[in-house]
C-alpha cells in the first residue's frame, strides 16, 4: 500500500511562477530518477512542456473569470511512495497515473514521473491549480 501525501506548491521567494513550475517539472522528471524518462506518464500535456501548458493554464482561468488561485496555489503535488520490493515502476506509474485521473476526474492536465534512484519507488505528480484548492 502506497504512503500518498498530496502537496499544495506556493511561489518560491525570488521566483516567478513560470521559475517554480519549471523547477517542479524538471525535478521531477529528472532523468537519472526516471530511467531516463522511461517512466513518465502524462495527460492532456506534453511532459516536456509540461511546465508552460501549466502556465498558459493557470493565465487563461484568471483572464476568464477574473479570480486568482486560493492562497496562490500554483500547482499540486501528489507523492505516493512505496515499500522496497512492494512493486516494480511500471506499476508504480500506473498507479500514479490512476490516482491523477481520479483526483483531477480528468479534469485537468497533469504528468507522472516515477523516480527510481531510492531504495523505495515513489511518484511525484504535479499538475496545473485551477478552480479550487481540494
Amino acid at each position: 500500500m502506497a504512503a500518498t501525501r498530496l502537496i499544495a506548491l506556493h511561489v518560491n521567494k525570488g521566483k516567478t511562477v513560470a521559475q517554480c513550475l519549471a523547477d517542479r517539472t524538471d525535478y521531477s522528471q529528472n532523468a537519472a530518477k526516471t530511467n531516463d524518462g522511461e517512466f513518465i506518464s502524462s495527460y492532456e500535456c506534453d511532459p516536456k512542456t509540461a511546465d508552460e501548458e501549466f502556465l498558459l493554464s493557470k493565465r487563461q482561468y484568471q483572464h476568464i473569470t477574473g479570480r486568482q488561485q486560493k492562497n496562490n496555489i500554483i500547482a499540486y503535488q501528489i507523492r505516493q511512495s512505496f515499500k522496497p520490493g512492494e512493486i516494480t515502476p511500471e506499476e508504480a506509474n500506473q498507479v500514479g497515473y490512476e490516482t491523477a485521473m481520479r483526483w483531477t476526474k480528468g479534469k485537468h492536465a497533469f504528468i507522472v514521473a516515477t523516480h527510481i534512484d531510492k531504495s523505495h519507488i515513489h511518484n511525484v505528480r504535479p499538475d496545473r491549480a485551477m478552480r479550487k484548492a481540494v
